[in-house]
């Protein structure tokens, strides 16, 4: 068997003779590989008598660890080595113009919020905005919702972790909480947009755990439902870029409302696909309605001097039948390429005033 002391001398002059890394690693092979020689002592080890065992064993063991020790040095060495000679020869012109970006894009959802925001502030409306953790007051109670609502439900609905009063604070699943908001702080006449992100416990195609909303109010002591109706029919008109829009109101019922309305806007599905306009089907793009008197009476707003109208969307709903994208999910997967086919140039942004 060899020597260890002879072996860590001739090992230790082969790393040290080593010129490059390719060179330095043929020396790690042939002494810690699966072959090697250090690799072969220890196996043998096995062979030897009793009384040389542990002895020879840690001789080998040191010997194993100085090799190992000594190969991680002269490998860093080499490596300092070939990046100086790499920098040596390398060189970066400064004076050379910028690589070319391409330009950033604006998120769909962006888009479409500027755009409604545009929209309604046209038509007098100011924007309001609220927090994303509310009160079940604010987000249930206040807005007429009884207890039995589905809802309220653990599986529809984010809520905290329970305070010592046993209430429990909840993730806002509308951006009606800012109407409530408002209504408590402001007297009228209110006239408001809220656009913002909402929670539910929802996640598939067309639902997502967070999205967006825009939600508006008007209250004041002469609002009725003809002005909600032209109001909504010139935002659809308007954010679709379709003058004639064919619009209709279906009766519904929602708890903060009365009384209560679907709208539905005008499409065709002809060719497999989804044209908004003219056409034989109808779409429902939206929810809206009176405000309901017990919502301005928990509001400490006076119903019988006082009435208005409200009504809510989701946002990015209306981005993907705007612009034909088929999937809620993607809006959310960070994909760039995804963005930048659906993103918009920053300095080729439609307005109100170009035109939709």
């Amino acid at each position: 068997m060899d020597n260890p002391d002879q072996l860590r001398d001739q090992l230790l002059a082969e790393i040290g003779d080593a010129a490059d890394l390719d060179a330095l690693e043929r020396v790690r092979v042939e002494a810690l590989g699966r072959s090697g020689r250090i690799t072969g002592l220890m196996k043998a080890l096995g062979q030897a008598a009793p009384e040389e065992r542990r002895e020879r064993g840690q001789a080998l063991n040191a010997l194993k660890d100085a090799v190992a020790a000594a190969i991680e040095t002269r490998k860093a060495a080499l490596e300092d080595a070939a990046l100086d000679a790499r920098l040596a020869v390398e060189s970066v012109d400064v004076t050379l113009p910028v690589r070319p970006e391409a330009e950033g894009r604006i998120h769909p959802i962006s888009q479409t919020i500027d755009e409604m925001v545009a929209i309604f502030c046209e038509m007098g409306f100011s924007v309001a905005e609220g927090p994303h953790i509310e009160t079940d007051f604010n987000n249930f109670t206040a807005l007429n919702i009884p207890p039995e609502h589905p809802a309220r439900q653990e599986h529809d609905t984010f809520y905290l972790p329970e305070k010592e009063d046993g209430s429990r604070l909840v993730l806002r699943t509308h951006t009606s909480p800012v109407q409530i908001r408002t209504m408590i702080d402001m007297a009228p006449p209110i006239r408001i947009i809220v656009p913002g992100r909402t929670f539910r416990a929802d996640y598939d195609a067309t639902h997502s755990p967070m999205f967006h909303q825009i939600e508006g109010l008007v209250v004041d002591e002469t609002t009725h439902m003809g002005h909600l109706k032209g109001c909504l029919i010139d935002f659809c008109a308007a954010f679709f870029g379709v003058d004639d829009l064919p619009t209709r109101f279906r009766p519904s019922f929602f708890p903060f409302t009365e009384p209560s309305a679907e709208m539905d806007i005008g499409c065709t599905r002809e060719g497999g696909g989804l044209t908004i306009g003219a056409g034989a089907d109808w779409l429902e793009i939206l929810g809206c309605g009176m405000v309901h008197p017990k919502v301005l009476e928990n509001c400490g707003i006076d119903p019988a001097r006082y009435q208005g109208f409200a009504f809510g969307l989701g946002i990015e709903r209306a981005a993907m039948l705007k612009y034909g994208i088929p999937d809620l999910r993607t809006f959310y997967e960070s994909d760039l390429r995804w963005l930048k086919h659906y993103g918009f140039v920053p300095l080729d942004v439609p307005t109100v005033a170009g035109g939709l």
